[in-house]
């Protein structure tokens, strides 16, 4: 990744820096030759329409020498030329007066100052450097002022001390030892910024390689690794984000270990009876009776319990729990609810009372997996309600769901118990043995299965002491 990064950034920085060398040279090379040509031109635009002016009066270069700026000498009124000079051949046109450039504007500038040709560049006005009727070059025609009346070329204006005196490759080196300037500041600035590239793309690549750490560590088995959060961004949340995976995901395998511990212990105890019984029945320690099968029995039982709540959570968890999902009539339940647990309420001396709508409540679900629940809470209720205590059971519609509470007016639940109460092998009363607690997955298996009807169930203190738990069912209307 730090190699993609960096090879990123040098392909950005480089386009960037082709881009300006490009730019820069084309635009510098045009600037340039502007510069040179108008730099020899200042302050003669009023000399090229005076010396057209004479030409169209005269039809002859004859005595143009006395044509200035301020007037033609023999003849000083406008005539019919273009009023206006032209960069020769090159099109660009002059740009303005300058007196630094041409003298004082009073004193006027003369034709006899600078050099005019004819149209086949003969010169016809010179200075006393330069010949009558020499040839000039195509450099000096090409950094000239057209000279036009009535749009025909009748001469050059070329401006004695403009780049006609300078070597005709001077605007080629000028632009090289630009150039070579615009190369030495890219090269420098590139430098510069791989160097910067590198510091940022360590810094960015820094939290990564510790997550890469620690991520690889825990496929090790080390589900104590965390890393440091540094700032906010992206890569925090990241960071953040992967500290809470590896909270989750040693939770998970603590609860993974504890509960294997659990089940290794639920299976050996009755599995231990059974073994002792049956050793002492072979060993004639016990007489072969009834009784003494019934206790082998009882310990069967309970492991049998154990397997099938086991195999209905792993169907669970794994999403493959079958359900027989039809209309139920939770009217119906309700009081065959009461009516079912009554012989076993009135043998421990507790009260049942149920409070069940008369209108027809339906809720599409596993008829049996639903009293599977039920029966669950109502033998926790059982479990927890004193001698002489009372179970209320209530059915009642909310919106569009159905709830169903039963209420123990027994020992409320501690605070610390409640946030673990639906968690797998959980028994908050440490001293009840396992044939009194059951398997510690009845209320996990309950909760399992209400979500699994689109539902959900809750454990809390009623106000008025005990424990209420509220089985909520989407109502099929």
């Amino acid at each position: 990744m730090r190699w993609r990064l960096l090879g990123s950034f040098a392909l950005i920085i480089l386009i960037a820096l082709g881009t300006v060398a490009v730019v820069a040279r084309y635009t510098t090379q045009q600037e340039v030759e502007t510069f040179l040509i108008h730099g020899g031109q200042i302050g003669l635009e009023n000399l090229a329409a005076n010396l057209e002016d004479y030409y169209a009066e005269n039809s002859s270069w004859t005595g143009a020498e006395d044509v200035s700026t301020t007037g033609s000498g023999a003849n000083t009124t406008s005539g019919t030329g273009s009023g206006r000079g032209q960069v020769g051949r090159s099109g660009t046109g002059a740009t303005g007066a300058n007196e630094n450039a041409a003298g004082n504007p009073s004193a006027g500038v003369n034709a006899n100052d600078h050099v005019v040709t004819d149209p086949a560049g003969t010169v016809v006005l010179s200075p006393d450097e330069i010949e009558v009727g020499t040839q000039v070059t195509e450099n000096m025609l090409s950094q000239s002022i057209v000279l036009e009346v009535d749009g025909e070329v009748v001469g050059y204006l070329i401006p004695d001390g403009g780049i006609a005196d300078l070597p005709d490759d001077f605007d080629e080196l000028l632009i090289e030892r630009v150039n070579n300037a615009s190369l030495l500041a890219a090269g420098i600035s590139g430098g510069i910024a791989i160097v910067l590239a590198l510091i940022l793309s360590s810094l960015i690549l820094r939290p990564v390689h510790g997550l890469t750490k620690a991520a690889n560590q825990m496929a090790e088995g080390d589900l104590s690794q965390r890393v440091k959060v540094r700032g906010g961004g992206e890569l925090a949340s990241l960071g953040k984000s992967f500290n809470k995976m590896a909270v989750s995901l040693e939770d998970a395998e603590d609860r993974r270990q504890s509960m294997t511990a659990d089940i290794a212990h639920e299976l050996r105890n009755p599995l231990a009876i059974q073994r002792a019984h049956l050793e002492a029945l072979q060993d004639g320690v016990y007489p072969l009776t009834l009784e003494n099968l019934a206790l082998i029995g009882a310990q069967n039982h309970q492991l049998t319990r154990l397997v099938n709540d086991l195999r209905t959570l792993a169907l669970v968890d794994a999403g493959e729990l079958s359900l027989n999902m039809r209309n139920v009539d939770l009217n119906a339940m309700c009081k065959d609810l009461a009516a079912r647990f009554q012989p076993q309420a009135d043998g421990k001396k507790v009260g049942i009372e149920s409070v069940c709508p008369s209108g027809l409540m339906i809720a599409l679900g596993d008829r049996e997996r639903l009293q599977q629940i039920l029966d669950n809470l109502m033998q926790n209720a059982m479990r927890y309600t004193p001698e002489g205590g009372m179970i209320e059971i209530s059915l009642q519609r909310q919106g569009h769901s159905a709830i169903f509470a039963v209420h123990n007016n027994g020992p409320s639940i501690p605070n610390d118990v409640l946030e673990h109460l639906f968690e797998r092998f959980y028994r908050g009363d440490k001293a009840r043995d396992r044939a009194s607690g059951g398997t510690g997955l009845g209320l996990a298996i309950a909760r399992k299965l209400a979500e699994a009807h689109g539902g959900s169930l809750i454990g809390e203190n009623h106000p008025a002491g005990g424990v209420v738990f509220k089985l909520v069912l989407p109502l099929n209307e």
